[in-house]
């Protein structure tokens, strides 16, 4: 026997069964490949993204610089592996975690993200990931220091792999310039346009006097202080960053260094960029061009930056059948 196909194709009856098994197992396959949607939990776990923000409500407010740290925990977390929540993972007997590799020696926010998942885990049993909770909370803290809101994605699940060794290539360095950063931000699926946005985060927050001493003191064939920094602005950074005294940190944006705002293009402009990376924006063309737009329209770059969160949440992402949930996101289950 024989059926007529549209078009009028006439396909033998055992061929059409076994298309249509074909076709049952790509579906059954579905969930592996399921994407991520802005209310998720809203059936699963309707308290999910309250208990979060009341958290970070909490932290940013006993400490403002709580804000820019989340925001770098979860960016930290998707430039390696993927926003997978690798990051919050504690370094075992035998293998040495993401948390503890040089470039996130300084990270901060874990505190945050710890009590929010005691309090989802009581509210909904291994349900909520901490992938998920890392991108709520880096949400959620923008718009505490004046970032626009926005709508989170969420369906993440978690990964149970971290290692230090990892962030090497991964993670751009404070020394890179624009290639480098254009090729690794490339490598996560994000244009040089997205890696200019985002660098915008360093609007807020500090870096340790490490991260940018080369700049103070050089000791390099050419010596001395790198010349293309403001003057008046290196001494300020010499006095807070003495070549031999203790390591402390220093805001990335002296002005407003709370406020997620755009003075840190402006400082750009000024050349007042904190970190070696940060001033080898104006090095490009492109890159220099949407430098100067954005201190002229803030509004464009609240938007931009807010689209560039979603696609970078996006990154590397564990869906469906992939990874798990783990009930403590320290700790791989």
């Amino acid at each position: 026997m024989e059926a007529q196909a549209r078009g009028g194709l006439r396909i033998p009856i055992p061929i059409r069964m076994r298309l249509l098994v074909v076709m049952l197992v790509l579906m059954a396959a579905r969930p592996a490949m399921a994407q991520l949607a802005v209310g998720y939990y809203d059936t699963l776990c309707p308290a999910a993204e309250i208990i979060v923000q009341e958290e970070v409500s909490k932290g940013v407010s006993g400490s403002p610089g709580t804000a820019a740290g989340l925001l770098r925990l979860h960016f930290h977390d998707c430039f390696v592996r993927g926003c997978d929540a690798s990051v919050l993972l504690d370094s075992t007997p035998g293998n040495k975690a993401e948390k503890d590799a040089p470039p996130n020696s300084s990270l901060r926010g874990f505190d945050v993200i710890d009590k929010a998942k005691t309090r989802l885990e009581q509210a909904c049993y291994r349900v909520v990931s901490c992938a998920d909770i890392l991108a709520f909370a880096a949400r959620d803290a923008l718009a505490l220091v004046g970032g626009s809101a926005y709508q989170v994605p969420a369906g993440r699940r978690d990964g149970n792999v971290s290692s230090a060794g990892e962030t090497n290539g991964n993670l751009p360095p404070p020394t890179a310039n624009v290639n480098q950063l254009t090729q690794i931000f490339g490598s996560k699926g994000l244009s040089k346009a997205q890696m200019v946005t985002l660098s915008g985060a360093h609007t807020v927050g500090a870096a340790q006097c490490s991260s940018f001493s080369s700049r103070l003191y050089s000791s390099g064939p050419n010596g001395g202080q790198d010349p293309t920094m403001d003057p008046k602005y290196l001494t300020a950074l010499t006095a807070q960053c003495p070549q031999k005294g203790a390591q402390q940190a220093v805001p990335m944006d002296p002005v407003t260094p709370n406020a997620f705002d755009t003075n840190y293009y402006a400082n750009l402009v000024a050349n007042r960029g904190l970190l070696s990376s940060d001033q080898a924006l104006l090095a490009d063309p492109n890159a220099s061009a949407q430098v100067v737009a954005y201190t002229s329209s803030p509004d464009t770059f609240q938007t931009d930056f807010a689209n560039a969160m979603i696609a970078m949440g996006n990154v590397g992402v564990l869906t469906g059948n992939a990874g798990n949930i783990r009930t403590n996101c320290r700790v791989a289950s």
